[in-house]
Order: C-alpha cells, then sequence, then structure tokens
C-alpha cells in the first residue's frame, strides 16, 4: 500500500471488507459448481430450518446475510427450479408460505459437505481460543457496544 491507512479505523473496515470479499469469492465459485448463488443458497438454508411450516417473503428477507432488494424475484428464481413452493394458507390470502421442496433438501445435502469443508480449511491454522475470541470481536463490532466476556 502506497499510503498509510487514515486511521486504525480505515484499517478495520477495509481489512474486514476484503476478507469478506475472499470468503464471499470462494462460497460463490463452491454455489457455482452446484448451479446457485450463495443468494440463493442462504435462502434454502433458512427453508431447511424452518421447517414444514415453512416463511413469508418477509421473514425470509430479514433472515437473510445479504440483504436484496427483490426477495420476489428470487423466490421466483427458486420455484422455477422446483427449489421451493409457495403457496397461500389460512383465511388471509395475502399470506403466501414459502418452503424447501425435497429437491431444494437434496441440493443443500450435496452442497453442505463443500461448505463446511471450506468453513474448516479457511479457520484450520487458528485456535479455537482465538476463533472464540474472533467471533466476541466481530459481534462487539455488528452491534456497536463492548460485551464482557
Amino acid at each position: 500500500m502506497a499510503k498509510p491507512f487514515t486511521s486504525l479505523g480505515h484499517k478495520v473496515t477495509l481489512t474486514l471488507a476484503r476478507t469478506a470479499a475472499v470468503i464471499e469469492h470462494r462460497f460463490e465459485e463452491t454455489f457455482r459448481e452446484h448451479g446457485i448463488t450463495a443468494t440463493q443458497f442462504n435462502v434454502l438454508r433458512i427453508l431447511r430450518g424452518a421447517g414444514a411450516e415453512g416463511l413469508c417473503r418477509n421473514e425470509i428477507g430479514e433472515r437473510m446475510v445479504r440483504r436484496v432488494p427483490d426477495v420476489t424475484r428470487l423466490l421466483d428464481r427458486l420455484e422455477a427450479e422446483t427449489l421451493i413452493v409457495r403457496e397461500r394458507t389460512g383465511e388471509d390470502r395475502r399470506f403466501v408460505s414459502t418452503r424447501i421442496t425435497r429437491k431444494g433438501l437434496t441440493l443443500l445435502e450435496r452442497v453442505d459437505p463443500d461448505v463446511r469443508a471450506f468453513e474448516e480449511e479457511m479457520v484450520q491454522h487458528m485456535s479455537q481460543e482465538r476463533l472464540t475470541a474472533l467471533v466476541t470481536l466481530l459481534d462487539e463490532l455488528r452491534s456497536g457496544r463492548h460485551t464482557d466476556s
């Protein structure tokens, strides 16, 4: 780097952004091999966790790691691939429940080992203590307040 960082805060945010980009790029490569995007994978994992009840569009959007402007279009694509199913339930016809299909679950079963392998590879050189401290620090940074642990 030709110029020094303007502050420690600048160094922290740039380092975090670069680290996130490395992780995101590697995940995208993994998901591309399975014919999905990281965002689609995120939705499928959310719906797997929701169980048979499923979730409405807004609930899915709120739980996503990265917010997207058009959850409906994302769900349309997953439904076209028969990875999810949407149906109106109950008396309120505006409420549409979204659930993962057997095909979606099978896809996740194929992707999960690759994701776990990358996650382990990424942190294998760090001790459990350092990883725990890192998680604590990142949680503290995101929340904007100090946590004692």
